[in-house]
């Protein structure tokens, strides 16, 4: 695990801007304004971290760190909270078929989310196909996508975010016996959700 804070990607300027302006205001006198900026880059470092992850065991792994909501055959719904990493992760090995996004609403990603903003990614396995759903939440305003159609991603690798509070659901594929249950905290890039029967 290296020492050094990783952010995600195209993040450092969400960290950057509101360090800018609390230094302008100090100079300026303004001391809790520019206190209440300082607090905000902090909160930003926290939000756009980016650990290195390795999977805890053989399997399909979360998608996003999250709790989940829903794991019921061939599907598992993970809600991301503020608090947790928004980086998402490639369950399995596999090819980027396509993409698609979706404009919409924004309500509570931890509700029904079938109108709200999103983008899926279709990924082809050695297992079968399955669909990564990323959702935009309440607060979410940025649905980002790493990969583009014919990519090769590996097991855990980082394939996109979604920016304050979301939802991610995943499809599992045929064969595949899902091992978490409604309530579970997982670990993108971490956490066997699912094993395959032999």
């Amino acid at each position: 695990m290296s020492p050094v804070l990783r952010l995600a990607r195209g993040s450092p300027a969400y960290v950057a801007m509101p360090l800018a302006a609390a230094a302008v205001l100090t100079i300026f006198g303004s001391l809790w304004a520019a206190a209440l900026f300082l607090l905000i880059s902090v909160f930003m470092l926290y939000f756009h971290r980016d650990p290195d992850r390795s999977p805890a065991g053989e399997g399909m792994i979360s998608p996003a760190d999250g709790r989940v909501l829903k794991a019921i055959p061939g599907h598992i719904s993970i809600f991301m909270s503020l608090r947790d990493v928004h980086v998402n992760r490639s369950p399995l090995d596999g090819v980027v078929k396509s993409l698609q996004f979706r404009p919409g609403r924004h309500r509570p990603a931890f509700s029904l989310t079938d109108g709200n903003e999103q983008n899926t990614i279709e990924i082809e396995s050695q297992d079968g196909t399955l669909l990564l759903r990323q959702i935009a939440g309440i607060l979410a305003r940025t649905v980002i996508c790493y990969v583009s159609p014919g990519d090769r991603v590996g097991r855990g690798e980082r394939i996109g975010m979604i920016r304050f509070g979301s939802r991610v659901e995943v499809t599992v594929p045929p064969g595949y016996l899902i091992s978490v249950r409604p309530g579970d905290r997982v670990r993108a890039g971490e956490t066997v959700i699912a094993v395959n029967r032999p």
